[in-house]
């Protein structure tokens, strides 16, 4: 299942490499990513692939959340078809 992951916090150091290795480790997948720092702030929005996870949606969720917690950072994870849904037009 694709879902849409995002990342906000104060700049600094390997956000990148934090969030990319939270999500190696559940065997989720980077296929896209975006990222800005606009005065100072982090921002990015990932699109990864959960399929290859043996973790259900929700314990990639409350693990994403405590790892943003722990490194600063606020993550949160949506699946697609609900952020697709809720952005048309």
């Amino acid at each position: 299942m694709k879902a849409i992951v995002s990342v906000f916090s104060k700049d600094r150091i390997g956000i990148i490499a934090d969030v990319c290795a939270a999500l190696a480790k559940m065997r989720v997948n980077v296929l896209d990513l975006s990222q800005t720092i606009m005065d100072g702030l982090f921002t990015m929005v990932m699109l990864v692939d959960t399929a290859t996870s043996d973790l259900s949606f929700g314990e990639i969720q409350q693990s994403l959340a405590e790892s943003g917690e722990a490194l600063g950072l606020n993550i949160r994870i949506q699946r697609k078809d609900i952020f697709d849904s809720m952005h048309q037009i």
